[in-house]
C-alpha cells in the first residue's frame, strides 16, 4: 500500500474519536467555495463533466473512496441507494463516487460488485478514469468523504456527517432543493446485462490495442472507417485481451457486437 494511503489510515483512525460534525473532509474546500471542472471517465467508459452537469441545473453528490476502505465498504450501498432512488442521474442529483487514486478499473469493478449492494451503482471512476487530478483538487482528509455541489459550482456540504443513511445524505440538500423520487428506467438487472467495454490506450499511437470486457466474455471486435468502411475484425474471448489492428492515423469507430447487441466508442489513432 503506498505511503499516502496509509498516512490517511492513521488520520481516519485519530479523527474517529472526533465528532464528523465539527470537521471538514476537505483540505482544499470549504463550504461556500467555488469548485474547479473536472472530466473523467467511469469503468465503463461513460464521460462526466461537472459544470456540464450544473449547467443543466443538478446538483452532484461526490464520494470518495478506496477498495479496501472498511468504511468506504459499509457507505457504498447507501451511496448507490441515493442514486437509485433519484433516477440514476436521470434527475436533479447526480451522484458520482470518486476513487483515491489507488486503485484501476478492474479494481473498482470488483469492489462495486462485492460491496455495492442490491440498488443500481452509481458511476465509479477510478485512476484510468481521471480521478487522480480531482482527487488533488479536493485533498480529502479521510475516506470516505462526501460532499455536495450546487449548480452554481459552490459546496453546499463539505461535511455531510453522519453519511450512515440516505435520510442523512438527503439532510445536506438546501431547503429549496426537492428532488423527485424517481425510478431508473433501466432494470434491476441491466447492468449485469449493458455491453460495457473499455480499450486502452485511446487516443493510440501504436498497433497494440487492450480490450476490456467488462459485463461480458466474447465479443466480435470491429473498427470502421468514419465514412463506414470495414478495417478490421477479430474475435476476442477473454475479458481481457490485445488485439492488433495496424490502423494508419486518422479518427475510427471501435464497435463491439455481443449476445446482448452492439456499441461503439470512437478511437483515435495518432
Amino acid at each position: 500500500m503506498n505511503s499516502k494511503i496509509m498516512k490517511k489510515i492513521f488520520l481516519l483512525i485519530g479523527l474517529l474519536v472526533i465528532s464528523h460534525t465539527s470537521l471538514a473532509q476537505f483540505n482544499n474546500y470549504s463550504n461556500g467555495d467555488i469548485v474547479n471542472d473536472f472530466t473523467v471517465t467511469d469503468v465503463y467508459g461513460n464521460t462526466h463533466n461537472l459544470y456540464n452537469y450544473t449547467a443543466a441545473g443538478k446538483y452532484v453528490y461526490l464520494d470518495f473512496f478506496y477498495s479496501i476502505c472498511g468504511g468506504c465498504q459499509s457507505f457504498v450501498p447507501i451511496f448507490n441507494e441515493l442514486y437509485d432512488k433519484y433516477g440514476c442521474n436521470e434527475g436533479d442529483l447526480i451522484c458520482i463516487s470518486m476513487n483515491s487514486g489507488y486503485d484501476k478499473d478492474a479494481e473498482v469493478i470488483t469492489f462495486e460488485n462485492t460491496y455495492g449492494g442490491t440498488f443500481h451503482h452509481a458511476p465509479a471512476i477510478s485512476i484510468d478514469g481521471g480521478c487522480e487530478s480531482v482527487i488533488t483538487d479536493f485533498d480529502p482528509m479521510y475516506y470516505p468523504a462526501v460532499c455536495l455541489i450546487a449548480p452554481d459550482n459552490s459546496i453546499v456540504d463539505s461535511n455531510v456527517a453522519p453519511y450512515d443513511t440516505v435520510e442523512n445524505l438527503e439532510a445536506a440538500f438546501p431547503s429549496d432543493f426537492n428532488p423527485e423520487v424517481l425510478n431508473c428506467t433501466i432494470g434491476i438487472n441491466d447492468l449485469k446485462n449493458q455491453i460495457n467495454f473499455s480499450v486502452f490506450p485511446n487516443p493510440a499511437s501504436g498497433g497494440e490495442l487492450s480490450i476490456i470486457l467488462h459485463n461480458q466474455t466474447t465479443a466480435k471486435i470491429k473498427i470502421f472507417t468514419i465514412l463506414g468502411k470495414e478495417v478490421f475484425v477479430t474475435f476476442v474471448s477473454r475479458t481481457r485481451q490485445k488485439i492488433y489492428p495496424n490502423l494508419n492515423k486518422g479518427v475510427y469507430i471501435l464497435s463491439i457486437e455481443t449476445k446482448n447487441g452492439n456499441r461503439s466508442k470512437k478511437l483515435i489513432i495518432k
